[in-house]
């Protein structure tokens, strides 16, 4: 992946939960992590900084990748969020589908991804 920059949306700050986990991987592959989780603002998940929303992160760094462990009927503000931000890709993680909000994305000139996993495709394609 040339990205290097990955919002993970809905982190859990818990280290057996899929999302901390796919975190930690990608983190642990050199890309920097940018946790959000409104719930979590102002902690430390992985050392890193959480926010409350992307639009919070997006004031401090450019989103390459808005990774979403998310509802599927979550999905659709967060859709919103990464238009408003200009963000490159939004993907959302195994089981999450939402083919609206996808093509709204996709309508926007964001790349999407929908029930995939992107840790597992990270370890197939690299």
């Amino acid at each position: 992946m040339r990205s290097k920059h990955i919002a993970i949306v809905g982190i859990s700050a818990r280290s057996d939960r899929p999302s901390h986990g796919v975190a930690a991987y990608l983190q642990a592959h050199g890309y920097h992590i940018i946790p959000v989780n409104p719930r979590e603002a102002g902690t430390l998940i992985l050392g890193e900084h959480c926010f409350a929303s992307l639009t919070d992160a997006s004031k401090h760094y450019s989103i390459d990748i808005i990774d979403c462990f998310r509802k599927s009927d979550d999905i659709p503000p967060v859709v919103d969020e990464a238009i408003a931000i200009g963000a490159g890709c939004v993907w959302m993680q195994s089981g999450i589908v939402h083919a609206a909000a996808a093509d709204k994305a996709r309508q926007a000139g964001i790349e999407v991804y929908m029930d995939l996993c992107l840790k597992i495709e990270h370890m197939i394609r690299c």
